[in-house]
């Protein structure tokens, strides 16, 4: 019986300390934390009724190096397309705009998402620290298509 309560213990100890956490920060604070240390800006644009996206906030941004690339090299937002908060970012607020009844979505996730005239949901971009955006990739990425994308000279410059 003592065997197995250490080993519980043990095992309890250990796992906190092998599971990192994604850092998540609000527009007003990475634009306050890039005037110290610049960084481009991961934003993953999403919905809550979105299949891709709910399989990219459960797998693609719960893989340890995600998370370590992201938090060691990057600023990461994570923007609800139909969010209802007003949000002000690069001397500019942005507002929920109703489409219909129940509908409707966030000016500036429409600011970053619109490819082809249409927002798209998942949508990942990529800013500098100047908030001029480098890419803006449409679709569901794993982990491996999402570091690849990171760890390109082009889109981190401050490597």
């Amino acid at each position: 019986m003592k065997k197995i309560v250490f080993t519980l213990l043990f095992l309890i100890a250990a796992i906190p300390s092998s599971f990192a956490q994604l850092r998540t920060h609000s527009f007003e604070e990475v634009e306050r934390l890039s005037k110290e240390n610049p960084k481009p800006i991961v934003v993953f644009i999403h919905t809550s009724w979105c299949k891709y996206c709910k399989m990219m906030e459960n797998s693609t941004f719960k893989n340890p190096a995600v998370i370590k690339e992201l938090n060691e090299n990057f600023y990461f937002i994570s923007l609800d397309a139909e969010s209802k908060k007003e949000i002000t970012f690069n001397n500019h607020a942005f507002r929920f705009r109703p489409t219909g009844i129940a509908s409707g979505v966030h000016e500036l996730a429409t600011a970053l998402a619109t490819i082809g005239n249409r927002v798209v949901y998942p949508t990942l971009v990529v800013l500098d620290a100047n908030y001029t955006i480098l890419l803006q990739k449409p679709s569901y990425l794993n982990a491996k298509a999402l570091l690849s994308i990171l760890e390109k000279k082009e889109i981190n410059p401050y490597f």
